[in-house]
């Protein structure tokens, strides 16, 4: 048997190849929230993806020494400086939105964490000045004296309507992923304030996190609520060493990885997958538990099938949002491809130097 032409094998593109060559991230530096290949598009631009992307690209410039990845990485935060609403003081969630703009709570947590990624590599003290302006509007404008808002109309900052079968749209325990965004800040600046933030939804996330999951009864939905959930696991890093820290992410990995197993069949999120295997090996770091190799090994094998080898260089080496009942849906998703290939390089590196929970993207 011979083999086919060079030129008509598909060759699978590293995923930092898809974020500089698919162009996901459009020319003024911003990050669309996905492609759609059934339509041929990007869609919009959203202020969060591009500050996932931001993190993504300084990690893969620290893995292979590649300035095109600073560059990007630059353009992304440069995006994110541009889009900060002087006239309300907030952070859109969308900066070319005709109507209906508001801000998310969570989403300006990434943006904090996305903009100190980049300021770390580079020192523009821009970037430093728009996270804590951001963090700061988190700190201020989202809270109503007994939780953190999630969503703020803009222009006049009101509190927009919660949808409790909506996690995105309600307050929970996945919103100590944001706070992530105070607790660095708060290291580089050294002002405790943005450490006693943290640690407020730290103990918040802590005594309601047990009812998040499964929340509401549509199966399909408790996926997207895994999502949110490990954003939650993800959040105790910092505090990782307080022993209800570490019971409750040792308790969190079991429940995500029981109702994984239940709902893959007939739907399954890649970036779940991805985040799950992350804290097992951060779970394995941190001495909070031996890893499931055998767990582990699975999922990563799960994660390189949703790789895209397609011709299409829009798609080739991104990965797939996710499937439903075994068809791949038509969303080759930056976070997707972010949260995939740091899992697959933490498992690749596992026993070498720890990844910081900083790294985390």
């Amino acid at each position: 048997m011979t083999s086919a032409p060079a030129t008509t094998v598909n060759v699978r593109r590293q995923a930092g190849e898809w974020f500089l060559g698919s162009g996901i991230q459009e020319s003024n530096g911003g990050v669309a929230r996905y492609y759609f290949s059934d339509r041929g598009r990007n869609a919009a631009l959203t202020t969060e993806i591009t500050a996932y992307s931001a993190s993504a690209l300084i990690e893969l410039q620290k893995e292979t020494g590649d300035a095109a990845y600073g560059n990007a990485a630059l353009d992304a935060a440069r995006y994110l400086v541009s889009a900060w609403d002087c006239d309300s003081s907030a952070m859109p969630f969308e900066c070319d939105a005709q109507a209906g703009k508001c801000s998310y709570f969570f989403d300006n947590g990434i943006i904090v964490r996305g903009l100190l990624a980049v300021w770390r590599e580079f020192g523009n003290a821009e970037f430093l000045a728009m996270a804590r302006l951001v963090a700061d509007s988190m700190a201020a404008d989202f809270w109503d004296g007994e939780k953190f808002r999630p969503i703020l109309a803009l222009p006049g900052k009101q509190p927009a309507a919660l949808d409790p079968e909506r996690w995105s749209q309600s307050s929970g325990c996945y919103q100590l992923k944001a706070a992530l965004g105070w607790e660095e800040l708060g290291e580089i600046t050294q002002d405790e304030r943005y450490h006693e933030l943290y640690m407020r939804m730290l103990r918040s996330a802590l005594a309601d996190h047990a009812s998040f999951l499964p929340g509401i009864e549509n199966e399909l939905g408790v996926m997207d609520r895994l999502h949110a959930y490990c954003y939650f696991l993800e959040g105790l890093l910092p505090a990782i060493h307080e022993d209800a820290c570490k019971r409750a992410m040792m308790e969190g990995i079991g429940r995500v990885q029981s109702l994984l197993a239940q709902l893959a069949p007939r739907f399954l999120r890649s970036d779940v997958v991805a985040q799950l295997l992350r804290a097992r090996l951060f779970a394995e770091e941190y001495g909070v538990q031996p890893l499931d190799v055998e767990a582990a090994r699975r999922e990563a094998a799960i994660l390189q099938s949703f790789q895209s080898e397609d011709a299409d260089p829009r798609l080739n080496g991104g990965y797939w949002f996710g499937k439903k009942d075994d068809q791949m849906l038509p969303f080759m998703n930056p976070v997707s491809t972010a949260f995939c290939h740091q899992a697959l390089t933490m498992w690749k590196r596992r026993g070498e130097a720890r990844l910081p929970w900083q790294r985390l993207i």
